[in-house]
């Protein structure tokens, strides 16, 4: 058992989608930011640390400070540097002596941390990292030391000390940086949601419109007026395409009616020569013309169902083409002799410019001739006397076949429609029988053995077509 897939709008789809790589993005650029933050306001801490420990070496040697002497004015001074500028962090400051004793401090020291203080000097400048083990539980301090010069001699030390997790602590900025963060979530949720719905509006009014479409109705409104590239190509070519197939539509209800007006009328006319006979109306050399008269029809009969199973089986490539290595002189003189001989008025002369060294294309005989064939009938059809010129040349590696008549030609309108299968303009559609197959099947056959045909040009005073043929490849 077939299930059916579950659908959702286009809106729906690409909002989800858009919203979730939006908040993937998001996170990450948050865990980046996060993370460089820490890691900035670590760096600055112990850059204050370090600050602090050079002004307290700087008040302690200044002689000329109102803090003169060893340690007068010390935790006075510590306590002003950490009440404005040591907000954020609350550092051990220690004055020891070169022995490791405590002068002063800015807060009590504890039993015992005396020793450990002493631990802390081993000659050397620095900031270092130290891992404090208490009852399982580890602290990660770091210390600030500096030596306290007096006449180019270490007279003392000063350490700053604090937690790690004081010198990281950002909570006031990571605050900030989930607010930022949750407004351009905000921002980009309305921006992705406004531009998702501009892009699924016009493509849901062609899909309405389709629906129309496929329900025989072909007037509806599209807008015009979009701005986007893509979508008014998509929307016009839709316009296009639907009027096209109203066109199609027509002109299949007219063929409905031209073919099975074309094909009633040899009917009727055998029908009714043929009863004449039956009935003795007509007898002798009377039932002899009426008989010649009745396989005339049945002629034209056969040649426009001939017509119709032929373009049938060009369109669905049921009919293979076979091609051959032929001189194009010969085959062009070859296919305006076969044409005169079947024409019973001689009104309508043939001119015929061959190319001055031979040249050989690919190309099917039958079909070549039958191109020619057609296109030599419509010239004819098209003047009551005249002169059907047919000129031979060579483009790069191909062969044109041009032919021009002096006409009447083809009007500007019926122009552009002249290949559409049983067009018929309104010059031919009641003064020429047939189901207007000839130029597009045409058509079809030049493009089958690899060439094309073409109207170059058409005005009141003749018409002009070219076929191209491949040539063929020397070795």
């Amino acid at each position: 058992m077939f299930t059916k897939n579950k659908r959702v709008s286009l809106l729906n789809y690409w909002t989800s989608r858009y919203l979730l790589t939006l908040f993937v993005g998001l996170a990450i650029i948050s865990f980046i930011s996060a993370v460089w933050i820490r890691h900035t306001a670590f760096e600055n801490r112990l850059e204050l640390m370090e600050f602090l420990a050079d002004e307290t070496i700087y008040r302690l040697t200044d002689t000329n400070g109102p803090n003169n002497g060893p340690v007068g004015g010390i935790p006075g001074f510590i306590g002003n540097r950490e009440r404005f500028s040591m907000r954020e962090i609350d550092p051990i400051l220690y004055v020891v002596d070169v022995e490791g004793n405590v002068l002063t401090s800015n807060r009590p020291v504890p039993p015992g941390s005396a020793t450990n203080v002493a631990n802390l000097l081993d000659g050397e400048e620095g900031t270092k990292k130290m891992i404090e083990t208490s009852e399982g539980d580890k602290t990660v301090q770091y210390v600030v030391k500096k030596k306290i010069k007096k006449d180019n001699e270490v007279v003392g030390w000063v350490l700053v000390l604090e937690k790690k997790q004081n010198l990281t602590k950002v909570d006031q900025a990571y605050g900030q940086l989930a607010l930022l963060i949750g407004a351009l979530a905000i921002l980009g949720w309305g921006a992705i949601y406004f531009l998702s719905k501009r892009l699924a509006r016009p493509i849901k009014q062609v899909a309405e419109a389709a629906k129309q479409v496929q329900e025989g109705n072909y007037t509806f409104e599209l807008p015009q007026n979009n701005k986007e590239e893509e979508i008014y190509e998509l929307v016009s070519s839709f316009k296009e395409m639907a009027t096209k197939l109203q066109q199609l539509e027509k002109t299949r209800t007219e063929l409905l009616a031209g073919v099975t007006h074309e094909l009633k009328t040899p009917v009727t006319s055998i029908s009714g020569l043929l009863q004449a006979m039956r009935d003795g109306v007509v007898t002798g050399k009377d039932a002899d013309e009426f008989l010649q008269m009745a396989l005339i029809e049945t002629t034209k009969m056969k040649t426009m169902v001939g017509d119709l199973l032929a373009f049938n089986n060009f369109a669905v490539d049921a009919i293979p083409v076979k091609l051959v290595t032929v001189n194009i002189n010969n085959l062009v003189r070859d296919a305006v002799a076969q044409w005169e001989v079947m024409q019973d008025e001689q009104n309508v002369k043939i001119q015929v410019h061959f190319l001055a060294e031979a040249v050989k294309v690919q190309a099917d005989v039958v079909r070549m001739q039958q191109i020619l064939t057609n296109l030599l009938t419509n010239a004819k059809q098209a003047m009551q006397e005249g002169i059907i010129t047919i000129t031979l040349s060579q483009k790069d590696n191909v062969v044109v076949v041009a032919v021009k008549d002096t006409g009447a030609g083809i009007p500007m309108e019926d122009q552009a429609f002249i290949f559409e299968r049983f067009y018929r303009g309104e010059n031919k559609k009641y003064s020429v029988r047939g189901l207007g197959l000839g130029l597009p099947l045409s058509k079809m056959m030049a493009q089958s053995i690899g060439g094309d045909l073409r109207l170059v040009g058409s005005t009141p005073s003749g018409s002009y077509f070219e076929i191209t043929l491949k040539k063929a490849t020397t070795l």
